[in-house]
């Protein structure tokens, strides 16, 4: 017998008409390529959706076709994908970071038609636009005044293609399995994939985001979205925010801690999401200029693991809540969230934090377990570590075009290729990735943990752990070390900072001090790229 519910499918195209509906006033603030700050409401967002829609419709785009956006977080850029989505037409996410060859693969991969480009990135696509074989039209995302001399084939100012459009336009009525987004992951092994999202699973991930258990906002928060629209969906929130009515500030290109924390004051943001290396910019900009955050309650930290002292300080100095979470672009993002949960609530701080730094607890649509290398289940104690696997409806199945074969095992899990634990409570930590994981005379030593305890020192801004090859032990430990700006110190001074901290045989073997790490498309630090710049390094003990 099935139930007697009306057939509502779930496609994105609902959320701006939800929020034009119940919150058309609500800001949307921008923060423009020339630094400028504009002013929309989600009705004007809505509104010029729409027209958006009738025009790209006009322009022949259709359902299924792809259309590649290389845009800073603003509004136009959430204007692009609604009015995109409204038609099932696919958004897909071009990452200004890649490389000229990868962003020429995957565009050339997608077979995008169009492209929407922000004024920053047209010397970028002018340069590669030769070798982009489908790309027919380039949408520079400008005022008409700001619109450059450009050689980019049939290039069109985005206000003029908007004009084009009457708003007389059929959205949705389309299945909600229907793809609507595509991003593909950063390629740090072989060439970039393609996760191809649905409009089901984009509107369970948007609902998942806003829960208690997960992020926890709601209309009365003010959301500061740091994490870009090109990194996994900007972690659901182009779909939250507009579900639960808040208030989205969004700061273009200009994400250092000076920019970061005037956004912060001036609109009252109460919640922002964004990667370690963005708090450790704003942290560092405020302990340099005597500043506080008294709007900002709690800030969501993802893409890589939250350094110990990061959380600390905002517990401690600032106030804000800060809530760990994991997630990949296979997984729509989130993964898991931790949170204080009653178990731990009255334990004491030390005791506390080391829950809240773990990666969390998966929501609702989110199963996983750990597995050894045999495939056979690991217990939940804590201790072990194994291989983690995760299945759901806003988990990948397959990559775009077939590539990489078969991606499920024969239960429908999804290899992460992340190594994990998880305790008794259900929460979960990553240990390493499987291929950063150090093996050291048969042991393994998470270069994650190891990273986190150098970072208490006071002296480090950013610390990156690798193993190098050693005749006896196989790997040990290589920490590298970037000092905080004005900071000295030693070898032997880190080295005796984690005595008691790690395990003895967990010490590393050098450290070495560099002005900068290499950070990767999606902010993380590239260890591909650490490994083959020391390939050549001797270790003292070597």
């Amino acid at each position: 017998m099935q139930g007697l519910m009306q057939d509502w499918q779930l496609t994105c195209d609902r959320v701006i008409t939800h929020a034009k509906i119940n919150h058309p006033d609500r800001e949307i603030i921008s923060r423009q390529v020339s630094g400028a700050i504009t002013r929309t409401t989600y009705g004007e967002v809505y509104d010029r959706a729409r027209l958006l829609s009738s025009a790209l419709v006009k322009r022949g785009i259709k359902l299924g076709d792809r259309v590649g956006t290389m845009a800073w977080n603003n509004a136009r850029h959430l204007e692009v994908w609604y009015g995109l989505l409204g038609i099932a037409a696919i958004y897909h996410t071009l990452n200004p970071r890649l490389f000229p060859q990868q962003l020429k693969y995957i565009a050339n991969h997608a077979g995008d038609r169009m492209i929407f480009t922000d004024l920053t990135f047209v010397p970028t696509l002018e340069a590669v636009q030769d070798d982009l074989t489908s790309v027919e039209t380039f949408v520079i995302m400008c005022d008409r005044d700001e619109m450059p001399k450009t050689r980019l084939r049939n290039a069109i100012c985005y206000e003029d293609l908007i004009a084009e459009g009457d708003g007389d336009v059929r959205w949705g009525d389309f299945d909600e399995n229907t793809a609507c987004g595509l991003c593909y992951t950063s390629g740090t092994t072989g060439n970039p994939k393609g996760v191809l999202y649905s409009h089901r699973s984009n509107m369970l991930m948007g609902m998942t985001a806003a829960m208690g258990g997960a992020m926890n906002v709601t209309g009365s928060d003010v959301c500061l979205m740091v994490v870009p629209m090109f990194h996994a969906n900007a972690w659901a929130l182009a779909f939250t925010a507009p579900m639960v009515g808040m208030k989205m500030v969004m700061p273009g290109p200009f994400m250092d801690g000076k920019s970061i924390y005037e956004l912060l004051e001036g609109e009252k943001c109460t919640f922002s999401a964004a990667v370690p290396t963005v708090w450790l910019m704003l942290l560092n900009y405020l302990e340099e200029n005597k500043k506080k955050l008294p709007h900002l309650d709690r800030v969501l930290i993802g893409g890589s693991a939250c350094p110990r002292a990061i959380m600390e300080t905002f517990d401690k100095d600032y106030g804000v809540q800060v809530i760990h979470a994991w997630g990949m672009t296979e997984t729509s993002p989130l993964g898991t969230v931790s949170h204080i949960e009653p178990e731990i609530a009255d334990l004491p701080y030390e005791e506390q934090l080391s829950y809240r730094l773990k990666q969390g607890k998966p929501p609702l649509i989110v199963e996983m377990k750990i597995v050894d290398d045999d495939g056979n289940d690991l217990p939940r104690d804590g201790v072990v570590s194994g291989v983690l696997k995760v299945r759901g409806p806003a988990i990948s199945k397959a990559y775009f075009g077939g590539e990489g074969g078969e991606i499920l095992d024969a239960g429908g899990w999804f290899d992460t290729g992340d190594v994990a634990s998880i305790d008794p409570l259900g929460f979960m930590q990553i240990t390493d990735r499987s291929k950063d994981v150090i093996k050291s005379g048969g042991e393994w030593i998470s270069s994650i943990d190891l990273e986190n305890a150098a970072m208490d020192h006071p002296s480090a801004a950013e610390c990156a752990v690798i193993g190098l090859p050693h005749p006896k032990w196989d790997e040990r430990p290589l920490l590298i070390v970037v000092l905080k700006a004005g900071k000295k110190a030693k070898a032997k001074d880190f080295t005796k900072f984690l005595i008691g901290k790690i395990a003895k045989w967990w010490m590393p073997d050098d450290v070495v001090f560099v002005d900068e790490l290499p950070h990767g498309p999606t902010g993380k630090v590239s260890k591909l790229e650490l490994r083959e710049q020391f390939k050549g390094y001797k270790l003292p003990t070597a």
